[in-house]
């Protein structure tokens, strides 16, 4: 199964993918995340691993790549309350050549028991709450 939300954030590709590249920041931009840190590895490299807390529970998850060139990134959970098994997500950012604004995705793929209920767990629990977030960030004038 996979789960996905996007968004248009009223700023430039490269300004928004400078900050999502952070692979430590999370409890900065989003909603339920308390605490964020780097457990293991670090400067966003791929398999540094971060132990977040929040969102009811401790997750660990580990950076599997990370490409300036196609300003995406990918990680996996290692660890969570939810009942979830072989999670992956992508985030991208992407320039919207007509307005100079930046297309914002991210996606997930995973195995659960109840696909359907853990689908709205991570599009209205996490990603679009985090993609609503990130428009008050890069608002004019934030």
């Amino acid at each position: 199964m996979s789960a996905y939300a996007s968004t248009v954030v009223d700023a430039p590709a490269d300004e928004v993918w400078g900050y999502l590249r952070d692979f430590g920041n999370l409890a900065e931009w989003l909603p339920g995340i308390d605490l964020c840190v780097i457990e293991e590895g670090g400067d966003s490299r791929p398999g540094t691993v971060r132990r977040l807390e929040g969102l009811g529970g401790v997750y660990r998850e580990r950076l599997l790549t990370l490409d300036d060139d196609s300003r995406s990134a990918t990680y996996e959970i290692l660890e969570c309350p939810l009942p979830v098994r072989d999670y992956r997500a992508v985030y991208r950012v992407s320039p919207v050549t007509d307005s100079g604004r930046a297309f914002v995705e991210w996606s997930a793929t995973f195995a659960a028991d109840d696909v359907a209920k853990l689908d709205k767990v991570f599009v209205r629990g996490v990603f679009e709450p985090g993609l609503a977030a990130l428009h008050g960030r890069f608002r004019p004038g934030a």
